[in-house]
């Protein structure tokens, strides 16, 4: 039997799951459009999907946030129905063979600094940065960047006297290692710096291909978490941006001179990106890797299709996709 949920959206395929639930393709019954549908059981040890659905609706009407469409409680779940949205940038990116282009690069860090700026001017930290996290929108949206899956969200700021919350240590590593900021991994609690420093690693795993501290082997989470943090602390931000603009180098410096509750300078960062972008001669035309990609293939095969199905990363449940993708 077909379920229908929100009294109104039509249950379709899974299209991802993940440690907290799964998401699934829906259909209005009325309008026929399609939507992503989260749902999680009620039952689950640590339930995050209605407190995700405050903080979008605290987010609502800013750029590259999915708009919600309903969210309830059905049975023994918690359900979620967003915008459906494109690939992430993970799916992105190994599907232009795991590398992306400068130019590619800073069209994407101008939109992923002003999405956490967003995030933060609403007193929230994300805490979770990385490609799975960004995902590209459809049809009209199709060039806009989206942050997504705000279950480890975390305010910074009391909501009623606006008080940065206290420095602390001791903290457990909250986020995805590969990405975490130096801070996080020695258990420091995070603040905007730390978002910010998160991003510059996404940032040098599109340009490099890969980061140093990836696929070191250990017996448990804590151990590899460990050896992690140590490659990081030991690598110079200089080495790790070798043969790349020295924009990233001086991105990264200026996010360790942030002291823990200060505000960043959001637009130095930005211009620093732009700058380089005006030098290299590149125009701001959004034609993406994947965009020549997708032509030079329609191009081999004579036909251009109207969409694409990239392949889910399925790392995080809001990687979502195997989804319908116009170009």
């Amino acid at each position: 039997m077909e379920r229908i949920v929100g009294g109104k959206y039509k249950l379709g395929r899974k299209i991802g799951s993940g440690s907290f639930g799964e998401i699934y393709l829906a259909t209005h019954v009325d309008t026929f459009e399609i939507v992503a549908v989260k749902i999680e059981s009620s039952k689950t040890k640590h339930p995050q999907l209605l407190y995700e659905a405050k903080l979008y609706n605290i987010l609502q009407s800013g750029s590259g946030i999915a708009n919600i469409k309903w969210c309830g409680i059905e049975g023994d779940d918690n359900v979620l129905v967003l915008d459906l949205l494109g690939p992430s940038l993970e799916d992105l990116f190994v599907y232009c063979g795991r590398k992306f282009s400068l130019k590619t690069v800073l069209i994407l860090a101008d939109q992923m600094i002003t999405r956490i700026e967003y995030v933060h001017s609403k007193g929230f930290l994300h805490r979770d940065v990385k490609p799975d996290n960004f995902l590209m929108g459809l049809g009209r949206k199709a060039n806009q960047v989206y942050i997504i899956d705000f279950g480890l969200a975390k305010r910074y700021r009391d909501s009623t006297t606006n008080r940065h919350i206290p420095y602390r240590e001791n903290k457990n590593l909250t986020g995805t290692a590969r990405y975490a900021s130096c801070n996080t991994h020695m258990g420091i609690e995070q603040s905007r710096r730390d978002d910010l420093e998160s991003l510059g690693y996404v940032l040098l795993y599109f340009l490099r291909g890969s980061l140093p501290w990836q696929g070191l082997k250990a017996a448990t989470k804590k151990q590899k978490y460990d050896k992690i943090c140590e490659k990081k602390l030991s690598t110079p931000i200089e080495v790790l941006c070798k043969s790349h603009p020295v924009e990233f180098a001086s991105y990264f410096h200026y996010c360790h001179s942030l002291t823990f509750d200060q505000r960043p300078d959001y637009g130095f960062l930005k211009r620093l990106f732009r700058d380089l972008f005006h030098r290299e001669g590149f125009e701001f035309d959004y034609i993406f890797d994947w965009s020549i990609l997708k032509y030079q293939q329609s191009q081999r095969t004579k036909a251009q299709p109207r969409f694409s199905i990239f392949p889910c990363s399925s790392q995080g449940w809001d990687a979502t996709l195997l989804v319908l993708i116009k170009f």
